[in-house]
């Protein structure tokens, strides 16, 4: 048996097709199609609510607290990528600040998601290049631990595999497996035009919730015929 390397440097993305149209949608919205599943957890959350990030994953392990792999890693990505960084949840010291996160910008990735802590707040909001994080520690890495890049990774409790949908704003970060992304944008359509007519509902008076009723006879809380 052939064993992969811990470096894998070509894999299969998301189309940009399919990026330029999530990129339109709400983490939320593409939560809800996908099955109300798929989302990381709330730990990630964007420096600033008003950053958006779209695109395939690229995704990296490290060891807590070490940032090695996270520099080959920005090496290594393509313009457009995002880099998904399983960093355990570890918030006792940063994996990445400003210099590197400068360094993605310039490079064209399209942002970063990591499951650990990062540094240089006031700095990034500054820079204006959408990060997801876990948290923040002023301590730094260390450089020495080797790690994996483009393995199938855990970042907030979410599996991320190389190439998959990452779609990240206010409300958290949702990954979409690479193969399902396409036909998930048709139903996300459909939901944001079912979802604009119920507000447009709700604007004319028309505040009762159609489904209740038998959601309610379902959970055995009103009898048959009865109503609320």
């Amino acid at each position: 048996m052939t064993q992969l390397p811990e470096i894998i440097r070509d894999i299969q993305r998301v189309s940009p097709e399919v990026v330029k149209k999530a990129s339109t949608f709400q983490a939320a919205i593409l939560a809800d199609v996908a099955g109300r599943r798929g989302t990381m957890h709330s730990r990630v959350a964007p420096v600033h609510h008003a950053m958006t990030v779209a695109g395939p994953a690229f995704t990296v392990e490290v060891r807590p607290g070490d940032n090695l792999m996270i520099h080959a890693a920005i090496a290594l990505a393509q313009p457009g990528d995002v880099l998904v960084i399983d960093g355990k949840g570890d918030q006792t010291a940063a994996l990445m600040g400003t210099l590197m996160l400068s360094a993605c910008k310039k490079l064209g990735i399209a942002g970063v998601v990591v499951d650990a802590a990062i540094r240089d707040r006031v700095e990034l909001l500054d820079l204006g290049f959408p990060v997801f994080s876990a948290g923040f520690n002023p301590a730094g890495p260390t450089k020495y631990v080797p790690g994996r890049i483009n393995h199938p990774i855990c970042a907030g409790g979410t599996t991320v595999c190389p190439g998959d949908l990452i779609v990240g704003d206010a409300d958290g970060v949702v990954v979409i497996e690479r193969e399902k992304a396409p036909a998930m944008m048709a139903l996300a359509d459909k939901k944001v035009a079912d979802e604009a007519a119920r507000l447009a509902a709700i604007a004319s008076g028309d505040t009762a919730s159609k489904w209740l009723p038998a959601a309610l006879r379902a959970a055995g809380m009103l009898k048959e015929g009865e109503t609320l």
